[in-house]
């Protein structure tokens, strides 16, 4: 059993000893150079979005409003662009009708952002995220809009905010009578 214990812990010395090797030095220059040539051809024939418009502005509009732009672009890279999804920052924005089958060197695509202002008062920036196998993997683009408020939809706000300053302040209230007690 000694002789055991001695062989396991000579073993383990050992392998710990081994590992204190310096990594970098087991790696080839050539195999370096290689990489990175690689890697520079890869990024070469990688698809590129190209897009008409990176960003749609509608300027002023009233709050209620369904608005609905679209973006086209042209895939300028050599190799076949591939949209694996698109995603908005906001509930209120939402992408749709992007090809799913490849979109090839010179081909041009096009998808469709549609924007709710319900209960989106004032200044309004959303981004939408493209991912793809483009050299970054994502590719955004935005939309803004001046939402002028429903003058209904203010006083329902309003009447909102009140009622939840009111429930703080009676909370603040209860919780100082709570330490006066104690």
């Amino acid at each position: 059993m000694k002789k055991l214990s001695i062989l396991v812990f000579a073993f383990i010395a050992f392998t710990m000893l081994s590992c204190k090797e310096d990594a970098t030095a087991k790696i080839k220059e050539e195999n370096l150079k290689n990489a990175k040539t690689r890697n520079i051809a890869n990024n070469v024939d990688a698809p590129v979005m190209t897009f008409e418009k990176t960003e749609h502005d509608w300027g002023n509009v009233v709050e209620g409003d369904k608005l609905e732009t679209i973006f086209k672009f042209k895939n300028t890279g050599q190799s076949e662009l591939i949209i694996t999804n698109i995603k908005a920052s906001c509930g209120c924005t939402v992408p749709k009708d992007w090809k799913k089958e490849p979109i090839m060197p010179g081909e041009e695509s096009e998808f469709t952002v549609q924007f709710d202002t319900k209960n989106r008062p004032n200044k309004q920036s959303k981004t939408i995220t493209i991912s793809s196998n483009t050299n970054t993997g994502k590719e955004t683009v935005k939309i803004k809009a001046t939402v002028e408020p429903d003058p209904e939809q203010e006083k329902i706000r309003a009447e909102k905010k009140k009622k939840n300053a009111d429930r703080a302040a009676k909370r603040k209230i209860e919780q100082a009578k709570e330490t006066n007690k104690q």
